[in-house]
């Protein structure tokens, strides 16, 4: 058994203990062969609900801010992503962008599931936002299906402001891989990618019942101080 099943084996039944999941969908991802798992993103401890949903390993790839052990509930999430491989990227600029690309790659070329939230970053109100173009990139140029995911409940567990973690049902809905035929063999053109990336977050919003903002959450999130 390899050190991420033997994980699994401990924190799945913990997991589901703790927070009880509906899970659907699970037949949309391939047996075998690279994919990529595009999801929305409304809680740091999203990774592991999919990673226990998810009948396969899934490689995410995790800020360097996850693996912070500053609390008892973070040193939690901390052991937990990795005991199950997740690979941490510097985020500071000029780092993490090349840095993210290569690993993403290479998990993909080796044939292993990939977990990516393309909005970037954590909604900051629980809508659907502008996904990153990176994921058209990615699969356009692997080749490797998009399957998309929809989280629900996650981000009633730890909200801000909140030491001890909520104990709340979970969704995990896993949809049909997106049809990117139209854009095959445009990685390299910037309107094929974020036409695809387009399609791919409406599938996700589709699965979720999130209402799209036309907007990147970063930006939203880098107004709110001045808002306040």
């Amino acid at each position: 058994m390899s050190l991420y099943g033997a994980a699994k084996v401990v924190l799945a039944p913990a997991t589901r203990l703790v927070w009880p999941q509906r899970v659907e969908g699970v037949h949309h991802v391939p047996a075998r062969g690279p994919v990529i798992l595009a999801a929305n993103h409304l809680a740091l401890i999203d990774p592991l609900f999919i990673g226990v949903a998810c009948p396969r390993p899934v490689r995410f790839i995790a800020k360097q801010e996850l693996f912070d052990e500053g609390t008892l509930p973070k040193r939690a999430l901390t052991r937990a992503l990795r005991a199950i491989g997740q690979l941490s990227v510097d985020r500071r600029p000029g780092q993490s962008a090349q840095e993210a690309m290569d690993n993403s790659l290479d998990v993909l070329r080796g044939g292993e599931v990939f977990g990516i939230f393309p909005e970037g970053t954590r909604s900051p109100d629980g809508r659907l936002y502008r996904g990153q173009t990176g994921l058209a990139w990615l699969a356009l140029t692997t080749g490797a299906p998009v399957v998309p995911v929809a989280l629900a409940g996650t981000e009633r567990i730890l909200p801000g402001g909140r030491r001890i973690p909520s104990f709340n049902r979970v969704g995990v809905r896993f949809g049909e891989s997106v049809d990117l035929s139209a854009w095959e063999g445009q990685a390299h053109r910037a309107k094929a990618r974020r036409a695809a990336t387009d399609a791919i977050m409406a599938a996700i919003a589709k699965l979720s019942g999130q209402e799209q903002v036309p907007r990147f959450a970063a930006s939203v999130k880098a107004e709110l101080p001045r808002r306040s």
